[in-house]
């Protein structure tokens, strides 16, 4: 794993003392969150666009537990921390820490995002967690292209290339 690489895939110690600093230097705190078990282009666009609001991007990633509850047996296809490693190669992304609760309120409660981003497979009033982010004073915003890209599809079909 690269040096840079590795450096951003935190505890969640690590992570509340990084987002103390970047609060302190006034950025922005944006997390984005999800399974990320096969990485595809949909997931990199939405990673991308929550870049754009504006600020530094923690990607929370589910646990293979977690995985496992939310996406049934034989997943994940990939260990957390391959998925981490991953996500923490993308220039987008600032910070990657792995949760193993089925949401992300109580990282939420941890690091009070400013903004919440959640992929356009959710509208603003179906995220999870949107209680909880605007109890902590933060937003949520639906970011991303449509969701025509799935990591459980491209498993199911058995093939990573969609036919006209």
């Amino acid at each position: 794993m690269s040096t840079h690489s590795q450096h951003k895939i935190l505890s969640l110690d690590e992570l509340r003392r990084h987002v103390a600093e970047w609060r302190e230097a006034g950025d922005r705190i944006i997390l984005a969150n999800g399974c990320f078990d096969l990485l595809h282009v949909g997931h990199v666009r939405y990673l991308h666009a929550a870049k754009q609001l504006g600020g530094r991007l923690v990607v929370a990633v589910n646990s293979d537990e977690s995985v496992r509850s939310l996406k049934g047996e034989g997943r994940p296809l990939m260990p957390a921390e391959e998925r981490a490693e991953i996500l923490a190669a993308l220039a987008d992304v600032d910070a990657v820490a792995i949760f193993s609760e089925p949401d992300v309120r109580a990282l939420v409660r941890e690091i009070r995002p400013d903004i919440h981003a959640k992929g356009t497979d959710y509208a603003t009033d179906t995220v999870p967690e949107r209680d909880t982010v605007l109890e902590c004073g933060g937003r949520v915003e639906i970011v991303g292209d449509p969701k025509d890209h799935s990591a459980s599809e491209i498993i199911r079909s058995g093939r990573a290339v969609r036919r006209s």
